[in-house]
Protein backbone atom coordinates (compact mmCIF):
# COMPACT_ATOMS: atom_id res chain seq x y z
CA UNK A 1 0.00 0.00 0.00
CA UNK A 2 1.37 3.41 -0.98
CA UNK A 3 2.37 5.72 1.79
CA UNK A 4 0.20 8.72 2.58
CA UNK A 5 1.53 12.20 1.67
CA UNK A 6 1.63 13.17 5.34
CA UNK A 7 3.72 10.11 6.13
CA UNK A 8 6.07 10.91 3.23
CA UNK A 9 6.57 14.44 4.51
CA UNK A 10 7.22 13.12 8.00
CA UNK A 11 9.77 10.64 6.71
CA UNK A 12 11.43 13.38 4.66
CA UNK A 13 11.70 15.66 7.68
CA UNK A 14 13.18 12.90 9.84
CA UNK A 15 15.72 11.88 7.23
CA UNK A 16 16.66 15.50 6.48
CA UNK A 17 17.21 16.27 10.15
CA UNK A 18 19.42 13.23 10.53
CA UNK A 19 21.78 14.42 7.75
CA UNK A 20 24.96 16.33 8.58
CA UNK A 21 25.10 20.07 7.91
CA UNK A 22 27.17 19.93 4.64
CA UNK A 23 24.77 17.45 3.11
CA UNK A 24 21.81 19.56 4.16
CA UNK A 25 23.30 22.61 2.38
CA UNK A 26 24.13 20.65 -0.76
CA UNK A 27 20.67 19.12 -0.89
CA UNK A 28 19.01 22.50 -0.44
CA UNK A 29 21.16 24.03 -3.20
CA UNK A 30 20.38 21.19 -5.59
CA UNK A 31 16.67 21.48 -4.91
CA UNK A 32 16.71 25.25 -5.38
CA UNK A 33 18.69 25.07 -8.65
CA UNK A 34 16.45 22.38 -10.04
CA UNK A 35 13.28 24.23 -9.18
CA UNK A 36 14.66 27.50 -10.62
CA UNK A 37 15.68 25.79 -13.84
CA UNK A 38 12.33 24.09 -14.23
CA UNK A 39 10.46 27.35 -13.61
CA UNK A 40 12.73 29.18 -16.07
CA UNK A 41 12.09 26.59 -18.75
CA UNK A 42 8.36 26.83 -18.20
CA UNK A 43 8.44 30.61 -18.41
CA UNK A 44 10.69 30.53 -21.46
CA UNK A 45 8.43 28.10 -23.27
CA UNK A 46 5.30 30.05 -22.37
CA UNK A 47 6.69 33.54 -23.19
CA UNK A 48 5.45 34.76 -26.63
CA UNK A 49 7.96 35.81 -29.30
CA UNK A 50 8.29 39.57 -29.64
CA UNK A 51 8.91 41.37 -32.94
CA UNK A 52 9.53 44.99 -33.88
CA UNK A 53 6.42 47.08 -34.19
CA UNK A 54 8.15 50.39 -34.97
CA UNK A 55 11.76 51.53 -34.76
CA UNK A 56 13.59 54.88 -34.73
CA UNK A 57 10.57 56.59 -33.23
CA UNK A 58 10.75 60.10 -31.90
CA UNK A 59 10.04 60.61 -28.23
CA UNK A 60 6.68 62.18 -28.99
CA UNK A 61 5.57 59.33 -31.27
CA UNK A 62 6.87 56.69 -28.84
CA UNK A 63 4.89 58.21 -25.95
CA UNK A 64 1.71 58.45 -28.03
CA UNK A 65 2.00 54.88 -29.31
CA UNK A 66 2.67 53.40 -25.86
CA UNK A 67 -0.40 55.21 -24.51
CA UNK A 68 -2.48 53.73 -27.33
CA UNK A 69 -1.07 50.24 -26.66
CA UNK A 70 -2.02 50.54 -23.00
CA UNK A 71 -5.56 51.47 -23.99
CA UNK A 72 -5.66 48.43 -26.28
CA UNK A 73 -4.34 46.18 -23.43
CA UNK A 74 -1.55 45.01 -25.74
CA UNK A 75 1.74 43.86 -24.16
CA UNK A 76 4.84 45.66 -25.42
CA UNK A 77 8.51 46.12 -24.71
CA UNK A 78 10.76 49.11 -25.31
CA UNK A 79 14.37 49.10 -26.44
CA UNK A 80 17.00 51.71 -27.07
CA UNK A 81 16.75 53.76 -30.25
CA UNK A 82 12.99 54.29 -30.09
CA UNK A 83 12.10 50.65 -30.80
CA UNK A 84 8.82 49.07 -29.69
CA UNK A 85 8.34 45.30 -29.52
CA UNK A 86 5.00 43.49 -29.42
CA UNK A 87 4.01 39.80 -29.64
CA UNK A 88 4.70 38.41 -33.08
CA UNK A 89 1.10 37.38 -33.68
CA UNK A 90 -0.17 40.92 -33.00
CA UNK A 91 2.29 42.99 -35.07
CA UNK A 92 0.14 43.59 -38.16
CA UNK A 93 -3.11 43.92 -36.24
CA UNK A 94 -1.61 46.62 -34.02
CA UNK A 95 -0.07 48.40 -36.98
CA UNK A 96 -3.47 48.64 -38.67
CA UNK A 97 -5.13 49.93 -35.51
CA UNK A 98 -2.42 52.52 -34.92
CA UNK A 99 -2.48 53.59 -38.57
CA UNK A 100 -6.20 54.31 -38.18
CA UNK A 101 -5.21 56.75 -35.43
CA UNK A 102 -2.59 58.39 -37.65
CA UNK A 103 0.35 56.88 -35.79
CA UNK A 104 3.23 57.16 -36.08
CA UNK A 105 3.41 60.69 -37.41
CA UNK A 106 7.03 60.28 -38.40
CA UNK A 107 8.37 62.83 -35.98
CA UNK A 108 7.78 65.61 -38.54
CA UNK A 109 4.91 68.04 -38.57
CA UNK A 110 3.44 69.22 -41.81
CA UNK A 111 0.94 71.84 -42.85
CA UNK A 112 -1.25 70.89 -39.89
CA UNK A 113 0.67 73.63 -38.10
CA UNK A 114 -1.42 76.07 -40.09
CA UNK A 115 -4.71 74.46 -39.03
CA UNK A 116 -4.74 76.20 -35.66
CA UNK A 117 -3.76 79.84 -36.17
CA UNK A 118 -2.74 81.77 -33.11
CA UNK A 119 -3.91 85.29 -32.45
CA UNK A 120 -1.11 87.79 -32.30
CA UNK A 121 1.26 85.72 -34.47
CA UNK A 122 3.86 87.89 -36.13
CA UNK A 123 4.86 87.71 -39.75
CA UNK A 124 8.17 86.10 -38.79
CA UNK A 125 6.36 83.39 -36.82
CA UNK A 126 4.04 82.74 -39.73
CA UNK A 127 7.02 82.38 -42.06
CA UNK A 128 8.77 79.98 -39.67
CA UNK A 129 5.60 77.90 -39.30
CA UNK A 130 5.17 77.74 -43.07
CA UNK A 131 8.79 76.67 -43.52
CA UNK A 132 8.42 73.98 -40.84
CA UNK A 133 5.30 72.71 -42.53
CA UNK A 134 7.03 72.64 -45.90
CA UNK A 135 9.99 70.70 -44.46
CA UNK A 136 7.67 68.20 -42.79
CA UNK A 137 5.63 67.62 -45.94
CA UNK A 138 8.77 67.09 -48.01
CA UNK A 139 10.14 64.67 -45.40
CA UNK A 140 6.92 62.64 -45.50
CA UNK A 141 7.05 62.53 -49.29
CA UNK A 142 10.66 61.32 -49.31
CA UNK A 143 9.77 58.64 -46.74
CA UNK A 144 7.31 57.20 -49.25
CA UNK A 145 10.25 55.77 -51.21
CA UNK A 146 10.75 52.07 -50.53
CA UNK A 147 14.43 52.17 -49.44
CA UNK A 148 13.90 55.16 -47.13
CA UNK A 149 12.91 54.44 -43.55
CA UNK A 150 12.83 58.06 -42.36
CA UNK A 151 13.94 61.44 -43.68
CA UNK A 152 14.51 65.00 -42.60
CA UNK A 153 14.53 68.07 -44.82
CA UNK A 154 16.12 71.44 -44.02
CA UNK A 155 15.32 74.47 -46.16
CA UNK A 156 17.39 77.65 -46.26
CA UNK A 157 15.10 80.25 -47.79
CA UNK A 158 16.60 83.78 -47.81
CA UNK A 159 14.55 86.91 -47.41
CA UNK A 160 13.30 88.38 -50.67
CA UNK A 161 15.14 91.51 -51.81
CA UNK A 162 14.16 94.16 -54.33
CA UNK A 163 17.79 94.52 -55.39
CA UNK A 164 18.90 91.96 -57.94
CA UNK A 165 22.51 92.21 -56.85
CA UNK A 166 21.64 91.23 -53.27
CA UNK A 167 19.32 88.40 -54.26
CA UNK A 168 20.25 84.96 -52.85
CA UNK A 169 18.99 81.62 -54.09
CA UNK A 170 17.42 79.09 -51.66
CA UNK A 171 19.07 75.77 -50.84
CA UNK A 172 17.97 72.48 -49.26
CA UNK A 173 19.53 69.57 -47.38
CA UNK A 174 17.96 66.10 -47.14
CA UNK A 175 19.02 63.43 -44.64
CA UNK A 176 17.68 59.95 -45.43
CA UNK A 177 17.77 57.00 -43.04
CA UNK A 178 17.72 53.86 -45.17
CA UNK A 179 16.43 50.44 -44.24
CA UNK A 180 19.13 47.88 -43.34
CA UNK A 181 20.62 46.39 -46.47
CA UNK A 182 18.95 48.92 -48.80
CA UNK A 183 20.55 51.68 -50.87
CA UNK A 184 19.55 54.45 -53.27
CA UNK A 185 20.67 54.25 -56.87
CA UNK A 186 21.68 57.45 -58.72
CA UNK A 187 18.29 57.65 -60.38
CA UNK A 188 16.46 57.65 -57.05
CA UNK A 189 18.84 60.28 -55.67
CA UNK A 190 18.11 62.51 -58.66
CA UNK A 191 14.39 61.92 -58.09
CA UNK A 192 14.71 63.22 -54.52
CA UNK A 193 16.73 66.20 -55.73
CA UNK A 194 14.19 67.19 -58.39
CA UNK A 195 11.27 66.49 -56.05
CA UNK A 196 12.61 68.95 -53.48
CA UNK A 197 13.71 71.55 -56.02
CA UNK A 198 10.33 71.47 -57.75
CA UNK A 199 8.52 72.04 -54.45
CA UNK A 200 10.37 75.22 -53.47
CA UNK A 201 10.22 78.31 -55.70
CA UNK A 202 13.52 79.31 -57.37
CA UNK A 203 15.34 76.32 -55.86
CA UNK A 204 17.86 74.90 -58.32
CA UNK A 205 18.64 71.16 -58.31
CA UNK A 206 22.31 72.07 -57.93
CA UNK A 207 21.51 73.59 -54.51
CA UNK A 208 20.01 70.36 -53.10
CA UNK A 209 22.24 68.06 -51.04
CA UNK A 210 21.27 64.48 -50.10
CA UNK A 211 23.12 62.61 -47.33
CA UNK A 212 22.45 59.16 -45.82
CA UNK A 213 22.60 58.16 -42.14
CA UNK A 214 26.25 57.10 -42.48
CA UNK A 215 27.29 60.57 -43.63
CA UNK A 216 27.81 59.55 -47.27
CA UNK A 217 27.20 62.31 -49.79
CA UNK A 218 24.77 60.95 -52.37
CA UNK A 219 24.75 64.01 -54.63
CA UNK A 220 27.89 65.13 -56.45
CA UNK A 221 28.53 68.83 -56.61
CA UNK A 222 30.03 68.93 -60.07
CA UNK A 223 31.31 71.64 -62.35
CA UNK A 224 29.60 73.17 -65.37
CA UNK A 225 30.53 70.25 -67.62
CA UNK A 226 29.05 67.84 -65.11
CA UNK A 227 25.89 69.92 -65.01
CA UNK A 228 25.56 69.21 -68.73
CA UNK A 229 25.80 65.50 -68.06
CA UNK A 230 29.46 64.88 -68.86
CA UNK A 231 31.02 64.05 -65.54
CA UNK A 232 28.46 62.02 -63.64
CA UNK A 233 27.11 60.05 -66.58
CA UNK A 234 30.27 59.80 -68.69
CA UNK A 235 31.30 56.39 -67.37
CA UNK A 236 27.76 55.04 -67.62
CA UNK A 237 27.50 56.23 -71.21
CA UNK A 238 30.78 54.52 -72.11
CA UNK A 239 29.55 51.27 -70.54
CA UNK A 240 26.30 51.51 -72.46
CA UNK A 241 28.11 52.02 -75.74
CA UNK A 242 30.51 49.13 -75.10
CA UNK A 243 27.64 46.85 -74.08
CA UNK A 244 25.65 47.90 -77.15
CA UNK A 245 28.44 46.99 -79.57
CA UNK A 246 29.24 43.74 -77.73
CA UNK A 247 25.57 42.73 -77.85
CA UNK A 248 25.39 43.41 -81.59
CA UNK A 249 28.49 41.31 -82.25
CA UNK A 250 27.28 38.36 -80.15
CA UNK A 251 23.82 38.56 -81.70
CA UNK A 252 25.15 38.23 -85.25
CA UNK A 253 27.75 35.54 -84.52
CA UNK A 254 25.68 33.35 -82.16
CA UNK A 255 23.45 31.85 -84.89
CA UNK A 256 26.59 30.55 -86.61
CA UNK A 257 28.54 29.08 -83.71
CA UNK A 258 25.65 28.51 -81.28
CA UNK A 259 24.48 30.30 -78.16
CA UNK A 260 27.12 30.58 -75.48
CA UNK A 261 29.97 29.83 -77.88
CA UNK A 262 31.01 33.45 -78.52
CA UNK A 263 32.16 36.18 -76.17
CA UNK A 264 32.81 39.77 -77.24
CA UNK A 265 34.40 42.65 -75.41
CA UNK A 266 34.49 46.21 -76.75
CA UNK A 267 36.56 49.14 -75.60
CA UNK A 268 35.16 52.45 -76.82
CA UNK A 269 37.24 55.60 -76.86
CA UNK A 270 34.74 58.45 -76.80
CA UNK A 271 35.32 62.18 -77.13
CA UNK A 272 33.27 64.22 -74.69
CA UNK A 273 34.75 67.59 -75.64
CA UNK A 274 32.31 70.16 -77.00
CA UNK A 275 33.42 72.30 -79.92
CA UNK A 276 31.81 74.77 -82.32
CA UNK A 277 33.37 76.22 -85.48
CA UNK A 278 32.22 78.81 -88.07
CA UNK A 279 34.05 79.16 -91.42
CA UNK A 280 33.51 81.52 -94.40
CA UNK A 281 35.18 80.69 -97.73
CA UNK A 282 35.22 82.35 -101.21
CA UNK A 283 35.86 80.66 -104.53
CA UNK A 284 37.58 82.29 -107.54
CA UNK A 285 35.27 84.29 -109.84
CA UNK A 286 33.73 82.05 -112.50
CA UNK A 287 32.70 83.09 -116.00
CA UNK A 288 29.87 85.65 -116.27
CA UNK A 289 27.49 83.16 -117.80
CA UNK A 290 27.98 80.85 -114.77
CA UNK A 291 27.47 83.58 -112.16
CA UNK A 292 24.28 84.67 -110.52
CA UNK A 293 23.31 88.32 -111.07
CA UNK A 294 22.77 90.18 -107.83
CA UNK A 295 21.67 93.56 -109.32
CA UNK A 296 21.65 95.24 -112.75
CA UNK A 297 21.33 98.94 -113.68
CA UNK A 298 20.94 100.38 -117.19
CA UNK A 299 20.97 104.15 -118.16
CA UNK A 300 20.22 105.45 -121.69
CA UNK A 301 20.40 109.21 -122.59
CA UNK A 302 19.42 110.35 -126.17
CA UNK A 303 19.39 114.11 -127.23
CA UNK A 304 17.82 114.91 -130.68
CA UNK A 305 17.62 118.77 -130.52
CA UNK A 306 19.92 121.15 -132.51
CA UNK A 307 21.05 123.35 -129.69
CA UNK A 308 17.69 124.82 -128.78
CA UNK A 309 17.50 127.52 -126.24
CA UNK A 310 17.95 125.94 -122.98
CA UNK A 311 17.88 127.05 -119.45
CA UNK A 312 15.81 129.54 -117.56
CA UNK A 313 15.26 132.84 -119.24
CA UNK A 314 17.53 135.46 -117.81
CA UNK A 315 20.68 137.44 -118.16
CA UNK A 316 23.02 134.50 -118.23
CA UNK A 317 20.94 132.64 -120.77
CA UNK A 318 20.89 135.55 -123.24
CA UNK A 319 24.65 136.07 -123.16
CA UNK A 320 26.64 135.12 -126.26
CA UNK A 321 28.63 131.89 -126.22
CA UNK A 322 32.22 131.99 -125.08
CA UNK A 323 35.27 131.45 -127.19
CA UNK A 324 35.86 128.08 -128.75
CA UNK A 325 38.11 125.71 -126.87
CA UNK A 326 38.90 123.37 -129.74
CA UNK A 327 41.98 123.98 -131.96
CA UNK A 328 41.39 125.80 -135.16
CA UNK A 329 42.89 123.09 -137.31
CA UNK A 330 41.02 120.19 -135.84
CA UNK A 331 41.33 116.84 -137.43
CA UNK A 332 38.32 115.35 -139.10
CA UNK A 333 36.14 113.61 -136.57
CA UNK A 334 37.59 115.52 -133.64
CA UNK A 335 35.32 117.07 -131.08
CA UNK A 336 34.30 120.45 -132.42
CA UNK A 337 32.85 121.66 -129.21
CA UNK A 338 29.90 121.00 -127.06
CA UNK A 339 26.87 119.38 -128.67
CA UNK A 340 28.87 118.65 -131.81
CA UNK A 341 28.91 115.10 -133.11
CA UNK A 342 31.54 114.09 -135.64
CA UNK A 343 30.16 113.54 -139.09
CA UNK A 344 27.06 115.62 -138.37
CA UNK A 345 26.41 119.27 -138.73
CA UNK A 346 26.69 121.41 -135.69
CA UNK A 347 23.71 121.09 -133.41
CA UNK A 348 22.92 117.43 -134.44
CA UNK A 349 21.47 114.50 -132.24
CA UNK A 350 23.51 112.85 -129.33
CA UNK A 351 23.13 109.49 -127.49
CA UNK A 352 24.62 107.96 -124.23
CA UNK A 353 24.15 104.44 -122.75
CA UNK A 354 25.35 103.01 -119.36
CA UNK A 355 24.88 99.41 -118.15
CA UNK A 356 26.00 98.23 -114.63
CA UNK A 357 25.75 94.55 -113.58
CA UNK A 358 26.62 93.25 -110.05
CA UNK A 359 27.30 89.51 -109.72
CA UNK A 360 26.94 87.43 -106.50
CA UNK A 361 30.10 86.29 -104.77
CA UNK A 362 30.61 82.51 -104.46
CA UNK A 363 30.79 82.50 -100.61
CA UNK A 364 30.27 79.55 -98.23
CA UNK A 365 29.53 79.95 -94.49
CA UNK A 366 29.73 76.75 -92.44
CA UNK A 367 28.81 76.42 -88.72
CA UNK A 368 29.85 73.10 -87.20
CA UNK A 369 28.98 71.83 -83.68
CA UNK A 370 30.49 68.49 -82.73
CA UNK A 371 28.18 66.20 -80.70
CA UNK A 372 29.10 65.02 -77.21
CA UNK A 373 30.35 61.48 -76.82
CA UNK A 374 31.28 60.84 -80.42
CA UNK A 375 33.22 57.67 -81.11
CA UNK A 376 36.91 58.23 -81.69
CA UNK A 377 38.07 54.62 -81.77
CA UNK A 378 36.75 51.10 -81.18
CA UNK A 379 38.77 48.09 -80.09
CA UNK A 380 36.95 44.76 -80.34
CA UNK A 381 38.09 41.38 -79.04
CA UNK A 382 36.05 38.28 -79.92
CA UNK A 383 36.68 34.71 -78.81
CA UNK A 384 34.83 31.84 -80.50
CA UNK A 385 34.58 28.33 -79.11
CA UNK A 386 35.69 25.22 -80.99
CA UNK A 387 33.09 23.34 -82.97
CA UNK A 388 31.49 20.53 -81.00
CA UNK A 389 32.38 17.08 -82.26
CA UNK A 390 29.72 14.85 -83.76
CA UNK A 391 28.32 12.00 -81.71
CA UNK A 392 28.88 8.44 -82.79
CA UNK A 393 26.35 5.62 -82.72
CA UNK A 394 27.04 5.06 -79.01
CA UNK A 395 26.21 8.68 -78.17
CA UNK A 396 29.80 9.62 -77.38
CA UNK A 397 30.83 13.06 -78.61
CA UNK A 398 34.04 13.41 -80.55
CA UNK A 399 36.76 15.86 -79.59
CA UNK A 400 35.95 19.53 -80.45
CA UNK A 401 37.65 20.84 -83.58
CA UNK A 402 38.83 24.38 -84.37
CA UNK A 403 37.22 26.53 -87.04
CA UNK A 404 38.67 26.61 -90.52
CA UNK A 405 40.43 29.78 -91.74
CA UNK A 406 37.53 30.46 -94.09
CA UNK A 407 34.98 30.29 -91.24
CA UNK A 408 37.17 32.44 -89.06
CA UNK A 409 37.47 35.04 -91.82
CA UNK A 410 33.70 35.06 -92.29
CA UNK A 411 33.21 35.74 -88.60
CA UNK A 412 35.83 38.49 -88.77
CA UNK A 413 33.98 40.15 -91.63
CA UNK A 414 30.67 39.95 -89.79
CA UNK A 415 32.21 41.55 -86.71
CA UNK A 416 33.63 44.39 -88.79
CA UNK A 417 30.30 45.10 -90.43
CA UNK A 418 28.28 44.93 -87.21
CA UNK A 419 30.59 47.34 -85.37
CA UNK A 420 30.91 49.78 -88.25
CA UNK A 421 34.64 49.29 -88.72
CA UNK A 422 36.47 52.44 -89.82
CA UNK A 423 40.09 52.42 -90.91
CA UNK A 424 40.28 56.21 -90.59
CA UNK A 425 39.35 56.07 -86.91
CA UNK A 426 41.97 53.41 -86.27
CA UNK A 427 39.52 50.67 -85.21
CA UNK A 428 40.96 47.24 -84.43
CA UNK A 429 39.34 43.79 -84.45
CA UNK A 430 40.84 40.60 -83.05
CA UNK A 431 38.95 37.30 -83.45
CA UNK A 432 40.40 34.27 -81.66
CA UNK A 433 39.26 30.67 -81.91
CA UNK A 434 39.88 28.70 -78.69
CA UNK A 435 38.29 25.87 -76.71
CA UNK A 436 36.07 27.07 -73.87
CA UNK A 437 36.47 25.55 -70.44
CA UNK A 438 33.42 24.37 -68.56
CA UNK A 439 32.73 27.24 -66.20
CA UNK A 440 29.56 25.74 -64.76
CA UNK A 441 30.71 24.64 -61.35
CA UNK A 442 27.97 23.55 -59.02
CA UNK A 443 28.83 24.33 -55.47
CA UNK A 444 27.83 21.35 -53.39
CA UNK A 445 27.62 22.88 -49.94
CA UNK A 446 27.68 20.24 -47.20
CA UNK A 447 24.76 20.15 -44.84
CA UNK A 448 26.93 21.11 -41.92
CA UNK A 449 28.07 24.29 -43.77
CA UNK A 450 24.64 25.46 -44.84
CA UNK A 451 23.84 28.65 -42.83
CA UNK A 452 20.21 27.63 -42.35
CA UNK A 453 21.17 24.20 -41.12
CA UNK A 454 23.82 25.65 -38.82
CA UNK A 455 21.30 28.05 -37.27
CA UNK A 456 18.76 25.24 -36.86
CA UNK A 457 21.40 22.97 -35.33
CA UNK A 458 22.45 25.66 -32.86
CA UNK A 459 18.87 26.23 -31.77
CA UNK A 460 18.20 22.50 -31.49
CA UNK A 461 21.42 21.93 -29.55
CA UNK A 462 20.57 24.70 -27.14
CA UNK A 463 17.13 23.26 -26.49
CA UNK A 464 18.54 19.75 -26.09
CA UNK A 465 21.11 20.97 -23.57
CA UNK A 466 18.48 22.78 -21.56
CA UNK A 467 16.06 19.88 -21.50
CA UNK A 468 18.87 17.38 -20.98
CA UNK A 469 20.10 19.30 -17.96
CA UNK A 470 16.57 19.55 -16.62
CA UNK A 471 16.01 15.84 -17.16
CA UNK A 472 19.23 14.98 -15.34
CA UNK A 473 18.39 17.26 -12.40
CA UNK A 474 14.91 15.84 -12.06
CA UNK A 475 15.54 12.14 -12.61
CA UNK A 476 19.21 11.90 -11.75
CA UNK A 477 19.42 14.12 -8.69
CA UNK A 478 16.03 15.05 -7.29
CA UNK A 479 14.30 11.72 -7.77
CA UNK A 480 16.94 9.55 -6.01
CA UNK A 481 17.32 12.08 -3.22
CA UNK A 482 13.60 12.38 -2.68
CA UNK A 483 13.15 8.60 -2.90
CA UNK A 484 15.75 8.04 -0.19
CA UNK A 485 14.47 10.90 1.91
CA UNK A 486 10.87 9.73 1.98
CA UNK A 487 11.80 6.22 3.15
CA UNK A 488 10.94 5.55 6.79
CA UNK A 489 14.01 5.72 9.06
CA UNK A 490 15.39 2.31 10.11
CA UNK A 491 15.01 1.54 13.83
CA UNK A 492 18.18 1.53 15.89
CA UNK A 493 19.54 -1.98 16.60
CA UNK A 494 20.25 -3.18 20.10
CA UNK A 495 23.62 -4.49 21.30
CA UNK A 496 22.47 -8.11 21.09
CA UNK A 497 21.42 -7.68 17.43
CA UNK A 498 24.70 -6.03 16.54
CA UNK A 499 26.62 -8.84 18.33
CA UNK A 500 24.59 -11.46 16.54
CA UNK A 501 25.21 -9.87 13.13
CA UNK A 502 28.89 -9.61 13.89
CA UNK A 503 29.01 -13.26 15.01
CA UNK A 504 27.24 -14.43 11.87
CA UNK A 505 29.58 -12.52 9.65
CA UNK A 506 32.73 -13.71 11.37
CA UNK A 507 31.71 -17.39 11.54
CA UNK A 508 30.67 -17.31 7.98
CA UNK A 509 34.21 -16.69 6.80
CA UNK A 510 36.48 -17.89 9.58
CA UNK A 511 35.02 -20.36 12.03
CA UNK A 512 38.22 -20.57 14.08
CA UNK A 513 38.02 -16.92 14.80
CA UNK A 514 34.44 -17.10 15.97
CA UNK A 515 33.27 -16.16 19.40
CA UNK A 516 30.95 -17.72 21.89
CA UNK A 517 27.38 -16.49 22.07
CA UNK A 518 27.99 -15.51 25.63
CA UNK A 519 30.66 -12.94 24.73
CA UNK A 520 29.81 -9.36 25.49
CA UNK A 521 29.63 -6.61 22.86
CA UNK A 522 32.97 -5.13 23.98
CA UNK A 523 34.68 -8.47 23.68
CA UNK A 524 33.21 -9.06 20.24
CA UNK A 525 34.27 -5.58 19.11
CA UNK A 526 37.82 -6.14 20.39
CA UNK A 527 38.05 -9.42 18.53
CA UNK A 528 36.79 -7.84 15.34
CA UNK A 529 39.41 -5.12 15.59
CA UNK A 530 42.15 -7.66 16.14
CA UNK A 531 40.93 -9.65 13.16
CA UNK A 532 40.84 -6.55 10.95
CA UNK A 533 44.39 -5.68 11.90
CA UNK A 534 45.63 -9.21 11.36
CA UNK A 535 43.94 -9.80 8.00
CA UNK A 536 42.71 -6.54 6.38
CA UNK A 537 42.09 -8.14 2.98
CA UNK A 538 39.59 -10.61 4.34
CA UNK A 539 37.96 -7.83 6.33
CA UNK A 540 37.53 -5.80 3.18
CA UNK A 541 35.95 -8.74 1.39
CA UNK A 542 33.50 -9.24 4.25
CA UNK A 543 32.49 -5.57 4.13
CA UNK A 544 31.98 -5.77 0.34
CA UNK A 545 29.67 -8.75 0.77
CA UNK A 546 27.67 -6.90 3.39
CA UNK A 547 27.30 -3.95 1.08
CA UNK A 548 26.26 -6.22 -1.76
CA UNK A 549 23.55 -7.77 0.37
CA UNK A 550 22.23 -4.38 1.31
Amino acid sequence: MAAQPQQLLTNFALRFNSLPAPRKMGLAAALAASIALIVGLLLWSSTPEYKVLFSNLSEKDAGTITASLQQLNAPYKTEAGGTLLVPADQVYDLRFKLAAQGLPKGGAVGFELMDTPTLGMTQFQEQVAFQRGMEGELARTVQALAPVESARVHLAIPKPSVFIRDKQMPSASVLVNLHPGRSLDPGQVQSIVHLVSSSVPELSPNNVTVVDQAGNLLTNKSDSNAARGLDASQLDYIRQMEGYYAQRIEAIVSPIVGAGNVKAEVRADLDFSESEATSESYKPNPTPDAQAIRSQQSVEDINTSNNPAQGVPGALTNQPPGPATAPLNAAPGANAGPNVVPGQPAGGNSSRKENTTNFELDKTIRHTKEPLGRVKRLSVAVVVNYKAGAKDENGISAKPTPLTPVELQQINNLVRESMGFSQQRGDTVNVVNAAFTDSKVELDIPLWKDPDNVAMAKSLLKNLLIFGLAFYLVFGVLRPILRDMVKPPEPEKSDEELAEEAGEGGGEHHGSDGHAPTDTYAEILAKVREFAKADPKVTADIVKEWMAKE
